[in-house]
């Protein structure tokens, strides 16, 4: 078991992780804040689905998740129609602009991470992966069990 120090120091590692979080927020398009291109990467992840779903995924109330999906809306970026299931509800999906939004989002943060950690080794890159996946899981992460047949009104194989 670590030690007390070594947990101080990684709360100190990761209350400075926001500069890495804003680095990546650079390279960004000035349209496509964080939360709209995460929105996107679940949809495309997971397929279809409804709201509800979607701020379990994102681990924020409905009405932050709300406001991410009216601004990939305005922009044409997913589709939203009827649950046949409910009519009251929406069905969350993104479309073909919405995938090449994404692409070009996936192009950019890859970029800038092989940038930015190119004197690292694939296994240093490989260990911090499984490192940062066990932290989302001790954390809760939903994102880290949901598995695709897991999500209700999925249509869609994950792509990542």
């Amino acid at each position: 078991m670590a030690t007390q120090s070594h947990y101080e120091e990684l709360a100190r590692q990761l209350s400075a992780i926001g500069t890495v979080k804003r680095g990546l927020g650079r390279v960004l398009p000035t349209d496509c804040p964080a939360g709209a291109a995460i929105v996107l990467m679940l949809l495309d992840r997971y397929g279809e689905m409804r709201m509800s779903k979607l701020a379990e995924l994102l681990d924020i109330d409905m009405s932050v998740t709300s406001r991410h999906v009216a601004h990939v809306a305005e922009r044409g970026w997913v589709d939203r129609k009827a649950d046949p299931l409910d009519r009251r509800s929406r069905l969350l999906s993104i479309n073909p602009s919405g995938e090449k939004l994404l692409r070009q989002v996936s192009e950019r943060y890859t970029n800038a991470l092989a940038n930015c950690l190119s004197d690292w080794s694939d296994e240093d890159v490989d260990r911090l992966n499984e490192l940062l996946a066990r932290l989302r899981a001790g954390f809760g992460d939903t994102r880290s069990r949901a598995l695709p047949h897991q999500v209700e009104s999925t249509t869609r194989t994950p792509s990542q």
